[in-house]
């Protein structure tokens, strides 16, 4: 058994000692820890946009931990086990790479893509190419998948510029709406504009998800600052005005 071997036997071995001496591993269930799951991914999706490698390093450990966790609790239950993911997901490598491990010829990545989802629909049986998107994804990201999975397939716009014009159309929608007074229709218009900025920045190769998340980061920057400026004369923002806030926010524009 070589090292790698060793080191992940006796990581198994310790996930398995926690759950059957600790009162508070003992005790967690799939359900019960699927949230912490979740924000392990975060976690580590911002030591990458960080380029924290450090970080990226423990991040991974804990996403690790959660994937041997939740294969001893199905163990346990008699459903499967870590042999059985780690077959499955060799097994499915294997499969979805036939350019690699048989005889397909395939000229580009797009190709390897295209036949890709081609193989997956195939696998699991499904009749639509945009279905398998989990429900719980983000909504941008979730927007970005299906315009994804749409294009591969061909159904997507000629160019970029159609691409604008579409959310032209959807910013029109939306003013017509609420001119009119017809609220029920806001949210709806709201989510067709929504979407067209999404399939504009998947033309744009932006993933949104991460620009969303940029310009949220800047706006909280920015609004630190006149916190801080305004701490700095004896004040907050309770006892400012939006003058003196719009003054100081474009401070801290200039200085980014």
């Amino acid at each position: 058994m070589n090292k790698n071997n060793e080191l992940f036997s006796s990581f198994v071995e310790v996930v398995k000692k926690l759950r059957k001496e600790c009162p508070w591993d003992r005790e967690q269930t799939h359900k019960s820890i699927r949230h912490n799951l979740i924000e392990e991914a975060y976690e580590t999706v911002e030591a990458i946009d960080n380029d924290d490698f450090e970080e990226l390093k423990r991040e991974l450990g804990d996403l690790l931990l959660h994937i041997v966790m939740h294969s001893v609790m199905a163990e346990e239950e008699g459903k499967f086990n870590l042999d059985d993911v780690i077959e499955g997901i060799k097994e499915k490598l294997i499969y979805r790479h036939p350019h690699v491990f048989g005889n397909l010829r395939v000229e580009s990545a797009k190709e390897v893509k295209h036949n890709w989802e081609k193989l997956k629909q195939v696998e699991n049986n499904r009749n639509s190419v945009i279905s398998g998107i989990p429900k719980g994804l983000p909504a941008l990201i979730k927007a970005y998948r299906v315009q994804e999975k749409a294009s591969n397939v061909g159904f997507d716009w000629k160019n970029v510029e159609d691409v604008w014009k579409k959310v032209e159309e959807e910013i029109s929608e939306l003013k017509k709406v609420i001119s009119e007074g017809r609220s029920e229709k806001i949210e709806e218009e709201i989510g067709d504009l929504l979407f067209a900025i999404v399939n504009y920045s998947r033309f744009l190769k932006v993933n949104p998800e991460s620009a969303l998340n940029k310009a949220i980061d800047k706006f909280i920057r920015r609004f630190q600052y006149i916190e801080s400026e305004l701490r700095a004369r004896g004040k907050d923002v309770y006892s400012s005005n939006l003058s003196e806030m719009d003054e100081l926010w474009e401070k801290a524009k200039r200085f980014e």
